[in-house]
């Protein structure tokens, strides 16, 4: 494994574990929602920004500025509230864009990852990324659905535990989960590494 993937690791570790004690030990402050908001907000716009998406970049960065005004005008939302808020709307917004690419006349997009990794597919294997998509698009709805009825039922420490921790760690649960079942179901299908995976995703828009 090289550098850069241990780094982003170990960074992406630190910032949950910062975003953890920010929500439920340290101090209450405004200022807080922006330090553990803010740098997802930034970067999603950067890659929006970097993948041509002008329009939802700007928006990005317009919600980034809010945030950023709403802590220093100070007596806004509740820290807690903007929390759930973008853990939910992050999980809708997934649902969205693999439920968008089920309807009628478009390609779902495990299939069109699904080709770009393995090249040409039997019916079979279609239908079961198609079936994969669906998936993604169910656990995502939820989560969603999960992290609001936490909110709402149980103390905000039980929540943030699922927040910052249980939820990565049922993506990867999901994703060990679907790469055991296609393999076993779809044998026909060639081994590929999470690496070709994201190769796939991240030029999915070319060609």
């Amino acid at each position: 494994m090289g550098a850069r993937p241990v780094l982003i690791a170990a960074a992406g570790v630190a910032y949950v574990a910062a975003s953890h004690w920010l929500m439920t030990r340290a101090p209450a402050s405004d200022w807080n929602a922006v330090v553990v908001i803010g740098p997802m907000l930034a970067l999603a716009g950067w890659v929006a920004w970097q993948r041509g998406l002008r329009l939802a970049a700007a928006a990005l960065g317009v919600g980034t500025l809010a945030l950023v005004a709403e802590a220093w005008r100070g007596g806004g939302l509740s820290p807690a509230s903007l929390y759930v808020a973008q853990h939910v709307v992050i999980h809708l917004l997934l649902a969205l864009a693999f439920g968008m690419t089920l309807l009628r006349a478009r390609e779902p997009l495990i299939v069109a990852l699904a080709r770009r990794v393995h090249g040409r597919l039997t019916s079979g294997m279609a239908v079961y990324a198609r079936k994969v998509t669906a998936a993604w698009a169910l656990y995502f709805v939820a989560m969603a659905v999960l992290s609001l009825m936490l909110f709402r039922y149980a103390p905000f420490e039980i929540w943030a535990v699922f927040a910052n921790f249980a939820t990565p760690l049922a993506m990867v649960a999901m994703f060990i989960g679907e790469h055991l079942l296609r393999y076993r179901l779809h044998p026909e299908f060639e081994r590929a590494t999470l690496a070709q995976a994201m190769r796939a995703y991240s030029n999915r828009h070319e060609s």
